[in-house]
């Protein structure tokens, strides 16, 4: 993995700034891993993200769902989160790979630890570290 970029961010209202930036990095990928601790704010950052990307809906974790599809201007969006996946063979009941290799969408994975051996070969992984109550860093890593 190589490290090419991070980011700061004191509080909520400075997101949006940091979605338009993620989304010029994240350009050249159609699969992003959030990673962080509970609470770090994965489902915060991803409405943000699709906000700027230009999604109407609204944007909920789908921790029981799996996945959540989002139309935006350009491609869909799949909002995976595998926190309560047990196995990769529930991963492979939903059809992962129509999702993850459709290059004209882009994936969205929380908690993506749990299936390593599913994951493509090729990702943005944005790692959200808490700095403080509302402050985060961003790294930005890419495989």
């Amino acid at each position: 993995m190589q490290k090419i970029s991070e980011l700061t961010c004191s509080n909520i209202t400075e997101l949006p700034q940091i979605a338009q930036e993620i989304v010029r990095l994240g350009q050249n990928w159609n699969f992003w891993i959030l990673e962080g601790a509970m609470g770090a704010g994965k489902t915060t950052l991803i409405r943000a993200i699709c906000k700027e990307l230009g999604t109407k809906n609204e944007v909920q974790s789908p921790t029981f769902s799996i996945v959540n599809e989002y139309e935006a201007k350009d491609r869909k969006i799949y909002h995976f989160d595998f926190y309560r996946i047990r196995s990769e063979q529930e991963v492979f009941d939903i059809g992962y790979e129509e999702y993850f290799y459709d290059e004209k969408s882009l994936c969205l994975v929380e908690w993506a630890f749990q299936i390593p051996n599913l994951l493509p070969s090729h990702y943005l992984m944005i790692k959200i570290l808490i700095t403080g109550e509302q402050a985060r860093l961003f790294e930005f890593w890419v495989k």
